[in-house]
């Protein structure tokens, strides 16, 4: 059996093809985590401390899937978000951080509303936004949405765990016909697919190759496609005064701004991230 001296710096070195030193290292501390429940220093404190048989097979199995790019949350079937821990699988987007800025903007907005509002979140992947939303406000009603059947199971399990009580619909949003199914909302919240699948190659191989396409790429020749059916869904289902967040690609955050603008909301703000990208979106509506 290897010890966990010997087991990160054959994950280290394995995966530095993938990643630079820095960032390969990263991913072997936390793959080792996972795996032996001790952190970091207590890794160093035990580090001629060996694997047991079972770990053994864990780590044989993780490199495995590492070695290929595979992303770590999905060998581990975990990812953070705004301080929880999420189940994650191959069917849904690994929360980001920068999807934390836009749930921590609609918190700042609608924390002190004494009314319980409706949300609708469209996308729900891992469903971190709508719980999110939901913990944080919890007289509010929240609906979420996805055309993947695999990515709303991934979510009811993570709203089980949580104690979230979140309404889910499987749906096309790109199909109106469908929208009756929905209600009418004071908020709503989109991280929709806005990567052009002609960037694809623009994209680390870990995310294209292996995060789910369909939360990820629209057409070439549509890249607001999305946007245009969330602007057009709000004029018919938000309340007066009710507001639309969505994150964005920043190569056409100023496109996006120029699309509500000129389908009648008002107040449209685009914020960046914490990495100086364009990335956020609010709109109000009425």
């Amino acid at each position: 059996m290897l010890t966990y001296n010997q087991a990160f710096y054959e994950l280290k070195n394995k995966l530095q093809p993938l990643y630079d030193e820095r960032e390969a290292a990263a991913i072997a501390h936390e793959a080792l985590h996972h795996i032996t429940g001790f952190d970091k220093i207590q890794r160093l404190l035990q580090k001629e401390a060996s694997f047991t048989s079972q770990q053994q097979l864990q780590y044989e199995n993780a490199v495995e899937s590492l070695c290929l790019g595979v992303p770590l949350q999905y060998v581990t079937g975990s990812a953070w978000f705004m301080g929880r821990e999420y189940y994650v699988n191959g069917a849904v987007l690994i929360p980001r951080p920068e999807t934390e800025e836009l749930v921590a903007w609609i918190l700042e907005d609608n924390k002190a509303n004494k009314q319980p509002l409706q949300v609708l979140d469209i996308g729900t992947g891992s469903g971190c936004i709508p719980i999110s939303l939901k913990l944080a406000l919890p007289e509010a009603v929240i609906t979420t949405c996805d055309i993947s059947v695999g990515a709303l199971e991934v979510a009811k399990k993570n709203a089980k765990h949580m104690e979230a009580e979140i309404n889910f619909e499987q749906m096309d949003f790109l199909d109106t016909a469908q929208h009756n199914k929905l209600a009418i909302y004071d908020v709503i919240v989109s991280n929709p697919p806005y990567i052009p699948v002609n960037e694809k190659e623009r994209i680390h191989t870990n995310v294209k190759d292996h995060e789910p396409g369909l939360a990820l790429f629209v057409p070439s020749d549509d890249a607001l496609v999305f946007y245009k059916a969330i602007t057009l869904f709000g004029n018919e289902h938000l309340n007066s005064n009710g507001y639309i967040y969505c994150e964005l690609d920043a190569g056409h955050a100023m496109d996006c701004k120029a699309l509500f603008e000129q389908a009648g909301y008002r107040n449209v703000e685009i914020r960046k991230d914490m990495h100086g990208n364009w990335r956020m979106l609010r709109a109000q509506f009425g």
